[in-house]
């Protein structure tokens, strides 16, 4: 089978080959599983599950249009990248990578230049608001077929309504105890550019045409982790918030439709039809209505002025005919409507439930809430889980890098697939932050070291090394340490920061002035 792009092959591990499970490996990037070699059976499952799987993402997408949910996702992204003074926004960590220096140098450039690929300094707001809002992204990993080891030269955005993955299983069963093995033959990507989001029928009557097979390691394919009570569609973290949106939604309709048909003062004319007969008394009451009511309108587009009298709404006054009984002609009010505000609190109490499905504090949500600038002591519970919630977006975010790191280091010769298996664990990524209460906390975080730092400083050299009390009291990392060191010994040349050096300058310079 001809299959476009290209694969990275890794050596048969015989002790993996030899494991045997009843049950299948659990996973989380929603492929589609089909028996292998059932084409017939294997188009209509794949076409059923994707096809729901695009309507989802149009769903979310439509979902992030709405001003409650786009605020919501705007101070979402806002936290999760930030990015000033023109920086990245986020750095390679290495420090529980045991290599040599100018290993962890190459792949730090290499990295950067996966960021330059991706414009992330330009586009990383973007990146991330796409991935959260559809809960999956794609990147095709484009590079020269004839000179693979220069390594990646594009990464292209793709559709996730366009793409899906694929992953065929083989089940078999166990001789000894006659339980059924599942094992994965082939995985692959399958792209349609007009995307999966059609009828069946047209995908039975041209089913050799339905995609293009694209080889896994050509895919750079990151997803939220969410997903469904089957575990077969990959979830946005907007999902939990479509229940909440829609009850939002019908009660502000609710909310308008009732301002406009209560809100009003009504009037309710009695008139008085004596002993007429039915027909002259509506006859009657109706030119009565004609006479004494004036609706005109204005349209703005052509600036005409309608008359349109005949036309009575509910929003209007009422006309009732009476009978002669001893009261005349009478007119009285309907007072218009006073359970507006108890509808309007609903309304509030929705948007407060609408917040906290998409898990945003409802202190950054309300236009009057003023931002307290208190001490990490005093911050809400909520935001202490917002900012908890942030960092595991980040960390499943960072799947993007570490799969296209991958890919650039192994098209490169800088390691090999075995070897990634088992360093990708000890790589960590670091994102800016820029909010107050993380400054905050950061700042009673150091004061509180440097209290245990004056207090251990007597056990220095002699119970702990001084590297422990850097790496486990101040939280150094190597990198810092490094740098720390660079600039203590410049420090120790300079007169300004030794006093022992200004001491020698102050004495060679006194006798040097009693001979003058």
């Amino acid at each position: 089978m001809k299959i476009f792009g290209f694969n990275i092959t890794r050596e048969k591990d015989e002790e993996q080959e030899t494991l045997k499970s009843f049950a299948p490996p659990s996973t989380d990037d929603g492929a589609v599983a089909v028996a292998a070699g059932g084409t017939f059976g294997t188009y209509i499952d794949l076409d059923g599950t994707i096809r729901t799987e695009a309507e989802l993402v149009s769903k979310y997408r439509e979902m992030s249009l709405q001003p409650e949910i786009d605020k919501a996702i705007n101070e979402i992204t806002n936290e999760a990248i930030v990015q000033e003074d023109n920086e990245l926004g986020i750095e390679i960590i290495l420090d529980d990578l045991e290599v040599k220096d100018n290993v962890k140098n190459i792949i730090t450039e290499e990295f950067d230049n996966i960021l330059e690929l991706l414009d992330f300094r330009n586009q990383g707001y973007d990146i991330f608001r796409r991935w959260y809002t559809d809960g999956r992204s794609y990147f095709h990993t484009v590079i020269d077929t004839k000179a693979p080891q220069e390594g990646i030269k594009e990464l292209r955005y793709i559709d996730p309504r366009k793409i899906r993955k694929v992953r065929e299983v083989i089940k078999k069963p166990d001789v000894s105890t006659g339980a059924m093995l599942q094992q994965t033959k082939k995985e692959y990507f399958i792209y349609n550019d007009k995307g999966f989001d059609y009828g069946q029928k047209s995908v039975l009557s041209n089913i050799g045409s339905t995609g293009l097979k694209i080889a896994p390691d050509s895919i750079i394919h990151v997803v939220s982790g969410l997903m469904d009570k089957n575990n077969t569609m990959v979830l946005s973290y907007l999902h939990p918030a479509i229940k909440q949106l829609n009850q939002l939604r019908a009660l502000e309709d609710a909310a308008l439709i009732y301002h406009l048909s209560r809100a009003p003062e009504r009037r309710i004319f009695y008139i008085d039809v004596g002993n007429l007969p039915k027909m002259k008394a509506e006859q009657y009451v109706r030119d009565m209505m004609t006479k004494y009511k004036n609706k005109l309108s204005y349209n703005a587009q052509t600036g005409e002025i309608k008359d349109q009298r005949k036309f009575m709404t509910m929003l209007e006054d009422y006309w009732l005919p009476r009978r002669e009984g001893g009261r005349g002609t009478q007119i009285d009010t309907l007072a218009g409507g006073t359970a507006l505000p108890d509808l309007l609190e609903s309304v509030e109490l929705f948007q407060d439930k609408l917040y906290r499905a998409l898990q945003v504090p409802m202190t950054r949500m309300k236009p009057d809430a003023i931002y307290n600038l208190g001490r990490a002591t005093e911050i809400t519970r909520d935001e202490v889980n917002f900012s908890k919630f942030v960092y595991r977006l980040r960390t499943k975010f960072s799947d993007l890098f570490l799969s296209a790191l991958e890919k650039q280091l192994i098209l490169k010769g800088i390691t090999t697939p075995e070897d990634w298996d088992s360093i990708k664990r000890y790589i960590r990524f670091e994102f800016s932050r820029d909010n107050y209460f993380a400054e905050l906390k950061e700042l009673e975080l150091m004061n509180d070291r440097f209290i245990r730092l004056r207090d251990i400083a007597d056990f220095a050299g002699k119970y702990y090394s001084h590297e422990w009390i850097r790496k486990n009291i101040l939280k150094q990392n190597e990198e810092e340490i490094e740098k720390m060191d660079e600039q203590i010994a410049i420090e120790f040349q300079n007169p300004q920061y030794n006093p022992e050096l200004l001491q020698q300058e102050l004495e060679t310079q006194e006798p040097n002035n009693e001979k003058s």
